[in-house]
């Protein structure tokens, strides 16, 4: 499975509104569970089985969870049984189609 999600901090007092350490929190939790992950502006994707995957999904919003008074948790969920390497693999095939339509628009 696949699991795309945000997490963030309100409440924090800060002026500037910056979540930063508390996503660098966050993210470390990701990084440390050895599970295949990429992280972008705008959430972590994180690929594994559905209890190691939540276990860190529950463990970075802990992380988080110190920076303030409440935490905001976005989840999207790709559950596709039987299925490895797809972090990659979907980026890989539509890479590939990509390059076939354009070739086939070029004909």
């Amino acid at each position: 499975m696949l699991v795309a999600f945000s997490v963030a901090p309100s409440g924090t007092g800060r002026v500037d509104g910056s979540v930063s350490d508390a996503v660098a929190a966050a993210v470390r939790v990701v990084r440390e569970s050895g599970l295949p992950h990429h992280t972008d502006a705008m959430f972590t994707t994180i690929e594994g089985d559905w209890d190691a995957v939540f276990d860190v999904v529950r463990r970075a919003t802990d992380a988080v969870a110190e920076f303030g008074s409440r935490v905001s948790l976005v989840l999207k969920a790709d559950i596709r049984s039987g299925y490895t390497g797809e972090l990659t693999g979907k980026m890989e095939r539509l890479e590939r189609a990509i390059l076939e339509q354009a070739s086939d628009e070029s004909d």
